[in-house]
């Protein structure tokens, strides 16, 4: 099928000009920066024309679906009849869509948790027969998440070999989530599985409860091991040096032992400080792990995305109840507020304040850097607008402002910092492969 989008500002992570994408069977055909003509648009079945879209006298933006590789799906979790109803993968999907996410890492923490083959690759398949996002569960390094034996991961293969019970699956990511393994020997165990798969762990480097320590600590045992480390959401300025120092010796040797270090940032620590966690209640709706921090450390935080420090950002999705929030439960609902939080913080200069950052940067680090850390800028091209790639598309109002009301939310998480905000930046329309998956209904 052959679909067309014109009159719209192309932005990714090297290209910001007006123009217009040709999609066909799923996949981007052609880029035009000149105005299409009749023939052009001869065969189309569906042509979708950004001069309906927008709220000014500005293009709506057309950029790649944004990549998150920080998700909580909760499922398997509770029973859809359980009540208080908790996230599942249709409400974590649509929330996804609706924030403009094409591709997700979901992460091990569910009941029961993700840590046999078995398990990932029937999550996967179920999303996959949803037809929404892309989905790829993490496999966690210990069965149960217990930290006393390692998961299934030593049973990957990634020769190509089908083991004799069927059980293939690759997962993009490792990750025990919140909970880094105590015993060295094991993590360094788990670490050298990694090496062999070739993928990396997601580590969250809470061990203890000082994150500047446990970030320290992965690294040497990263480095032991000579796989690639990927520190979740960093949230201090100490630990943001150390990475940059780290990142700086690697680079100048040439060569680190097969050890990569990469890291990622989240919204709320790139928007909000601990002042906004004192407001909304720093022990249940302020509450996350790790803590909203102090300005300065907010401050570093946005410094290591101008200067490379910090690889990309995610969302770290966390959907709770009202009852869990008010029990102390940690994290935020974060897919349908991470673009506008962004925008309105970094981007977005009606202030009259200087931008921070451009929008060729927040498409790189939402998209295209994402896409290459997965392994999946060549292999199945996405995070980029060129002719050959994914056609997972957002159409982005950066003119359109709007308040956020949690309460309606795809996501059964209503557990929002930015609830009652005003943000710039509204997700119009997000494609999946060519294919609308979700249109915003509201003006």
């Amino acid at each position: 099928m052959k679909t067309i989008l014109k009159n719209f500002r192309l932005v990714d992570e090297e290209t910001d000009a007006l123009g217009s994408v040709i999609v066909q069977d799923g996949i981007i055909a052609a880029l035009h920066t000149t105005r299409l003509t009749k023939e052009d648009e001869n065969g189309a079945a569906m042509i979708i024309d950004g001069e309906n879209f927008s709220s000014s006298n500005k293009p709506p933006v057309l950029m790649p679906a944004f990549i998150d590789l920080h998700a909580h799906f909760r499922d398997p979790g509770k029973p859809s009849g359980a009540v208080p109803q908790s996230e599942a993968l249709e409400s974590a999907s649509m929330a996804a869509t609706a924030g403009g996410f094409g591709t997700v890492i979901c992460m091990a923490n569910t009941k029961p948790a993700i840590d046999t083959i078995e398990k990932a690759m029937s999550l996967k398949k179920r999303s996959d027969n949803l037809g929404l996002i892309d989905l790829f569960p993490v496999i966690s390094l210990t069965k149960n998440m217990e930290g006393k034996e390692l998961s299934e991961i030593t049973r990957i293969h990634v020769d190509g070999r089908i083991p004799a019970d069927g059980a293939y699956y690759i997962p993009l990511m490792l990750s025990e989530d919140g909970k880094d393994l105590e015993d060295d020997g094991l993590f360094l165990a788990a670490m050298k599985e990694a090496k062999r798969i070739g993928i990396p762990i997601s580590c969250h480097c809470d061990f203890g409860g000082d994150e500047n320590n446990a970030v320290r600590r992965v690294i040497v045992l990263g480095k032991q091991a000579g796989c690639h480390i990927h520190i979740a959401h960093v949230s201090t300025k100490e630990a943001v040096q150390a990475i940059r120092e780290v990142k700086q010796e690697i680079a100048a040797k040439t060569a680190s032992d097969g050890f990569v270090l990469s890291c990622e940032a989240m919204p709320h620590h790139l928007c909000l400080t601990e002042e906004d966690a004192n407001k909304l209640g720093a022990k249940t709706w302020g509450k996350v792990s790790p803590p909203l921090r102090r300005e300065e450390d907010r401050q570093a935080l946005i410094q290591a995305l101008k200067d490379g420090t910090i690889d990309v950002i995610a969302t770290d999705h966390a959907p709770h109840s009202a009852a869990d929030k008010e029990s102390g439960s940690p994290g935020f609902s974060g897919f349908q507020t991470a673009l506008a939080a962004l925008y309105t913080e970094l981007v977005h200069s009606g202030s009259g304040i200087d931008a921070i950052i451009d929008l060729k940067r927040l498409s790189s680090l939402l998209s295209a850097s994402p896409a290459r850390f997965l392994g999946l800028e060549n292999s199945q091209k996405r995070g980029r607008l060129f002719p050959g790639s994914t056609a997972d598309l957002v159409i982005l109002d950066t003119e359109a402002a709007w308040i956020v009301e949690p309460e309606k939310f795809f996501s059964r998480g209503k557990n929002s910092p930015f609830a009652g905000h005003k943000l710039y930046g509204k997700i119009l329309m997000t494609l999946h492969r060519g294919r609308v998956v979700f249109q915003n209904s509201e003006k």
